[in-house]
């Protein structure tokens, strides 16, 4: 038997298209973080970046479960002093209804260089219309 080692540029990568309607919020980011590493292909190596593109619609309309609309709260720091804000993730969803998806995923993702990586092939959209119709997303089933 051969070993096979992924190289960068014989990576075949493919759009997704996700619904996130009534979809709870972390186990539809968990399923989403395995596509962006790639674990879903045979091809996986965990010192490359084998993942597919994902394209999320309807980011505004995901499902919590429990009192999670009301006590989970996000916080950030501008690194000055004094500068912790937070926010309610029921508030998020009326500012920025794109965010908790997008950051949801992005804690189940590698902390380096490679999930960052992984990280720029997400892309959110709050409503039902995205401008990558042009890639022919295949629908993904969750």
């Amino acid at each position: 038997m051969k070993t096979i080692v992924t190289k960068p540029a014989e990576i075949e990568r493919k759009w997704w298209l996700v619904d996130a309607t009534d979809k709870t919020l972390g186990r539809l980011a968990s399923e989403i973080a395995q596509v962006l590493k790639g674990k879903h292909k045979p091809t996986y190596a965990p010192n490359v970046d084998a993942g597919d593109f994902v394209v999320v619609i309807n980011a505004e309309k995901i499902a919590v479960t429990g009192k999670r609309m009301d006590q989970k709260t996000y916080y950030r720091h501008s690194n000055y002093p004094g500068g912790l804000s937070e926010m309610k993730l029921k508030d998020m969803l009326i500012k920025h209804p794109e965010r908790p998806v997008k950051l949801a995923v992005k804690g189940m993702l590698p902390k380096n260089v490679l999930g960052r990586q992984m990280l720029t092939k997400l892309k959110v959209f709050a409503g039902p219309e995205h401008k990558h119709q042009a890639q022919q997303p295949e629908v993904l089933e969750l």
